[in-house]
Order: C-alpha cells, then structure tokens, then sequence
C-alpha cells in the first residue's frame, strides 16, 4: 500500500520538474503540489497512518522533501525542517495527526452517521475518580500495529 503511494507520488513529481523547467513560477509549482502531490500523499491516511512503519513515514516525509527542494531552489542542501518553516509548510506527520483528530471529534458528534462504533461514554461518577479521565473506556490491545482507528483514537486523542 505505501509502496503504492510512494510510485505515485514520486511521478507526479517527475511533472513538477517539467512544470518548473517550462518557467511556472514557486506559487503556482506550490499550488500544484498541494492540489496534485499532497492529496496522493494523504488520501485515506486515517485508515493506515496509526500501522506505518517509521521506514514508510520517512519515505513520504522524502517525497514532500523532494518536492519542496524543487518548488524552491534556495531550500537545496537545507534540513528538512528548516525548509519546511521557510516555505510554511507543515510536516506530513503532523498533518496526518491532526486529520485524524478532526475526524475522530466529528464521530464524537452523537449525529454522526458513525458515531456509533464508538464504545457507549462512561458515567461522569466514574470519570471523576480515574488518574486520567476519558469519555470513552481506553480498549486493551497486545499490539499497536493491527489496531482499528477507533481504538488508536480512543488511546491517542480523548
């Protein structure tokens, strides 16, 4: 699946040299990125971002690299991060992160259509004696590779 992705993206990417040799300007090699590569890059991410190996994560997180390197020029031979803060950016990871947090606060609406695969809330009486108070009962998982969304959520974002 990530290898997948990492084959797509990295030919869109072949297009945005061939965009930046035919004399498009940053802000529109910018737009293209973020409508074309992007969208590649983060489709679905709540179903596999909580499973990514730290090797699948470093490789998207290569691919924006890359394409960064070629929106702006004066970001060659610069680290990762100090491109991303110089083009305002954000990191994949992060931007994953926080995709996920928004979908799972809009299931934690009792009129989403899904709200309803989350365990029922705990009583308030029970809520107030716990070291670490949640809504929702933390599921007891072996391993954090094969979890749901619903359960990494559940452990990570309540």
């Amino acid at each position: 699946m990530s290898r997948a992705i990492i084959t797509k993206a990295s030919s869109r990417c072949y297009f945005l040299k061939i965009l930046k040799k035919s004399g498009l300007q940053s802000h529109q090699l910018r737009h293209f990125y973020l409508s074309v590569i992007r969208l590649i890059l983060e489709y679905c991410s709540p179903v596999w971002h909580h499973g990514l190996t730290k090797a699948q994560a470093e490789s998207l997180e290569a691919i924006q690299c890359r394409t960064l390197r070629i929106i702006d020029s004066s970001t060659v031979g610069m680290p990762y991060e100090v491109a991303l803060s110089l083009t305002q950016f954000t990191s994949l990871h992060d931007r994953r992160e926080h995709l996920n947090k928004n979908l799972f606060t809009s299931i934690t609406i009792p009129s989403s259509c899904i709200s309803r695969l989350l365990p029922p809330l705990r009583y308030s009486s029970i809520t107030y004696r716990l070291r670490t108070p949640s809504l929702y009962p933390r599921p007891a998982t072996r391993t954090k590779r094969y979890t749901s969304f619903i359960h990494h959520a559940l452990l990570t974002y309540q």
